[in-house]
């Protein structure tokens, strides 16, 4: 079985992400899609459960994809679910010049494990989720960059926000 697992932070899910995923559920038998704790993240919008629970119900239409969360090393997290490809999206250049050392790190670590670049579809090049959520912050459109389940509840968590900052400044 081809299993590949699509780690991140999905901070939230985006249109791009789901772009991605769908695009990579034709090439493997199932897709692990995985929201890794990332230290350098730690001030992340929704808990775990909550992007695990978004990501849930945006890729419910995809068959072969089963999403998860998870601390640690990505290679251990691969060599746990006996997956032996990374999925990864890739927006621009910069982008690439990451992800390429990211890749020949893991490579270095686990000679087993294989890294799969898919370009992003143009209308999502510039889609990112700091991007939804500065966007949210000002009250902007977010329907053609995330789904609609994950917009419902960014608008939730920005009013919930906005409410509590209210109240503190009372």
């Amino acid at each position: 079985m081809r299993r590949a697992v699509c780690p991140g932070s999905f901070d939230p899910v985006t249109k791009g992400h789901i772009d991605i995923f769908e695009r990579a559920s034709a090439m493997f038998d199932e897709i692990i899609i995985s929201v890794f704790h990332n230290p350098g993240k730690d001030n992340a919008t929704f808990s775990m459960d909550e992007r695990v629970e978004m990501l849930r119900e945006a890729t419910a239409h995809i068959p072969n994809v089963r999403v998860t969360a998870f601390s640690g090393l990505l290679n251990d997290f691969c060599r746990k679910e006996e997956a032996f490809f990374i999925v990864r999206g890739l927006r621009a250049f910069t982008d690439f010049e990451y992800e390429f050392q990211r890749a020949l790190l893991l490579k270095k670590i686990d000679e087993q494990l294989e890294t799969v670049f898919i370009m992003t579809n143009a209308k999502y090049s510039f889609v990112s989720s700091s991007g939804v959520r500065e966007l949210a912050t000002f009250g902007g459109k977010l329907s053609d960059l995330v789904p609609e389940c994950v917009e419902k509840r960014v608008k939730e968590h920005t009013y919930r926000k906005f409410e509590e900052r209210t109240e503190t400044e009372k």
